[in-house]
């Protein structure tokens, strides 16, 4: 609800006891199937290896590089990674076999609005379509919204990027709008769409991404009884 000022002018609702974020910072994240780590060297073989299980680029399309050729170059490309502070990486890396098998950033990030972004999520075929995929994005979900109280986090993609576009709205992100022509990319022209989680949604997306992820929720075989959407509130799971 807006309040009015004293011309008669619409503000959106005050905040007098908001005061500045943290940063987020290098720590790691744990969670039942995986764990977030500061990306560092250490991880670049294991992350080399699994790229290149498959013979194509196909996971590298809607990145503005292509995949590292040669391990030499993968260990330049995680290096340049991991002395970045924004974006800043963190290794995805599996409880079970303790390899990493993807990265991903809080990127954009804006302590005094309470504003970041996730972004470079980058899943090997190891990590796709496996219940560390969700996870990780919730691991970063809860120390955004539970531990550094921030207000917004944002996710975009390209336009024609499908597989992140489903992911963002499985995940409960609420599409926000298109900016058309934003970027040139790999000498395309790239049209992105925006989604964001609000802090006053986080609770509702949380106890559904647990109970998806919880033990009574997988079978025999260790996949889940039950998809996401149907933990979801209603109109998210509509379209998930």
């Amino acid at each position: 609800m807006s309040e009015l000022n004293h011309y008669g002018q619409s503000l959106g609702p005050s905040l007098p006891e908001w005061k500045l974020r943290e940063r987020p910072s290098k720590k790691v994240l744990h969670g039942k199937y995986c764990r977030l780590e500061p990306i560092a060297l250490t991880h670049s073989q294991q992350l080399f290896d699994a790229w290149h299980s498959i013979d194509d680029e196909r996971d590298w399309t809607y990145f503005a590089i292509n995949r590292p050729i040669t391990l030499r170059q993968c260990e330049h490309f995680i290096t340049s990674l991991a002395n970045s502070s924004d974006p800043l990486f963190f290794a995805v890396v599996s409880q079970l076999t303790e390899k990493a098998m993807g990265f991903v950033a809080l990127q954009r990030i804006d302590p005094e609005h309470g504003a970041v972004e996730i972004g470079w999520i980058n899943w090997t075929p190891q990590m796709k379509r496996t219940p560390s995929s969700t996870e990780a994005i919730a691991l970063l979900l809860s120390y955004i919204f539970d531990t550094l109280e921030y207000r917004r986090c944002a996710w975009k993609c390209d336009s024609f990027h499908e597989t992140a576009i489903k992911a963002a709205e499985r995940l409960g992100f609420q599409y926000e709008g298109t900016f058309r022509q934003i970027q040139v990319s790999k000498g395309h022209s790239r049209d992105t769409r925006w989604y964001s989680i609000l802090d006053k949604e986080w609770s509702t997306l949380r106890n559904a991404m647990n109970l998806w992820l919880s033990p009574a929720n997988i079978d025999e075989r260790g996949r889940q009884k039950q998809r996401l959407g149907d933990f979801m509130p209603a109109q998210i799971s509509a379209d998930s």
